[in-house]
């Protein structure tokens, strides 16, 4: 590592690494990527490609180690948030020139060819979502299949709004990965990191269909809602989606957050979360004779049971044990 250079994030997740050009060159282009490098940075050359493929989202880190320039190729089908981390990288999305840094991301759609340049290591976050799985939570939202292609404003502020709380996300998913591995993540947690992605890129980031998503608004009737929230109730224990919510309820998913934002003072997931919540609760007061707090946990949904304990704490101010041994008190 160069003197002063910030160590590679998500070193124990390495999905490939080299310091020769042709074996980088060949490499990049299985993942629909043209590399280019000049014969005289190639001894510069240190690409580490680091990442964690989730069900629906890739993230990872990526560093060239020399000054570089990167195409896609015409099969590549991803949009992909670009978070530089210490030094400037340009990006070339739809003929515009965009300079980005620590303050600034770049956004891609695969309906436009993207380059991008490095002057430096070219060391990023990246987070990458397939053009499939971005569509269909669109549909979820819209409440009908989309007719032309989502398209993505290519430049996010990463100092203020959703911009800044997207990027917090994804560094702290970075961190959490880098300490104890995503297998430790259970399925519900995983859901809820991609679906607060999904949801900030559709809802919050400048698109093509931000104006269709603003008019899907409209008042809820109770049978509706009552749809909605029998669905959630039902499926507290498996990974659902807002796409998911939706097509049960037949309510578009924009709805859904307008409902939930104005009337609970919060999104579909974190509602969701929150009801997982108070059922284990439910279910540490009122125990089987044997069952343990690992059994009723992992029965509502809940795999990482340190970081549940952790949570079920922050919720109720005792651990999950405590519940379980104050109940099985009151019923001597």
């Amino acid at each position: 590592m160069a003197r002063g250079r910030p160590p590679a994030l998500l070193e124990k997740q390495r999905i490939f690494g080299s310091r020769d050009a042709d074996e980088a060159r060949a490499f990049l282009r299985t993942k629909e990527f043209r590399f280019d490098l000049s014969p005289r940075v190639a001894k510069q050359l240190d690409l580490r490609v680091n990442g964690i493929y989730l069900p629906g989202v890739y993230v990872g880190y990526i560093q060239y180690g020399s000054p570089a320039e990167i195409r896609t190729n015409p099969a590549y089908n991803k949009y992909w948030l670009e978070l530089p981390i210490h030094q400037e990288i340009e990006f070339d999305i739809a003929g515009q020139c965009i300079t980005c840094g620590p303050d600034r991301g770049a956004v891609s759609s695969p309906t436009h060819d993207l380059v991008i340049r490095t002057k430096g290591t070219g060391a990023r976050l990246n987070v990458a979502v397939t053009a499939p799985a971005l569509t269909r939570q669109l549909a979820g939202l819209l409440g009908k299949t989309p007719a032309a292609p989502l398209e993505l404003a290519p430049v996010v502020d990463l100092t203020a709004g959703y911009g800044r709380s997207l990027a917090q996300l994804i560094r702290l998913a970075v961190m959490d990965f880098q300490r104890t591995g995503w297998m430790r993540w259970d399925a519900t947690a995983i859901s809820m990191f991609e679906q607060f992605i999904m949801c900030r890129l559709l809802l919050s980031h400048p698109n093509n269909y931000s104006e269709a998503l603003r008019r899907r608004e409209r008042a809820l009737t109770p049978r509706d809602l009552r749809r909605a929230l029998d669905y959630m109730h039902a499926n507290l224990t498996a990974p659902i989606t807002v796409a998911d919510i939706a097509d049960a309820s037949g309510i578009a998913g924009r709805t859904l957050f307008q409902y939930f934002r104005d009337f609970r003072g919060t999104t579909p997931m974190r509602y969701l979360r929150e009801a997982r919540f108070e059922k284990v609760r439910d279910a540490l007061r009122k125990p089987q004779a044997v069952e343990r707090v690992a059994e009723i946990a992992t029965r509502c949904g809940f795999s990482h049971l340190g970081r549940f304990a952790s949570n079920y704490r922050g919720r109720f101010g005792e651990s999950p044990s405590e519940t379980l041994r104050r109940s099985r008190r009151s019923t001597l």
